[in-house]
């Protein structure tokens, strides 16, 4: 089974092959992604196991919601030694977030 996944704007999308799933997670994304990946996989009757490659939508986009997803992908793909591959179809040995610019570092306190 294919995992596609898309963290990188408020409305996260899950694709089990040919099947769409959508949830806004708010501020929960980091705790709930992977019971909603769990839960989703179940309702398809798989399991982690089924898993046979993960396409992640590696940016530009929020950069919370990326390194999230970016930490998952990476973390299922290695443990699971199945493919990962970015949006753009390159297979990588992990992912490394797009997040379209550069880091907005504010100046100190002090």
């Amino acid at each position: 089974m294919k995992l596609y996944l898309d963290t990188s704007t408020p409305e996260t999308i899950l694709k089990l092959n040919d099947r769409e799933y959508r949830y806004t997670f708010d501020r929960s994304l980091a705790e709930k992604l992977l019971d909603f990946i769990r839960e989703k996989l179940a309702e398809n009757n798989a399991t982690w196991q089924d898993l046979t490659e993960i396409t992640f939508m590696s940016g530009p986009g929020s950069f919370t919601g990326l390194r999230i997803g970016a930490s998952i992908v990476n973390a299922l793909a290695h443990e699971l030694n199945i493919p990962l591959y970015t949006h753009k179809g390159e297979k990588v040995k992990i992912i490394a977030p797009d997040y379209g610019r550069g880091a907005n570092i504010s100046s100190p306190r002090k």
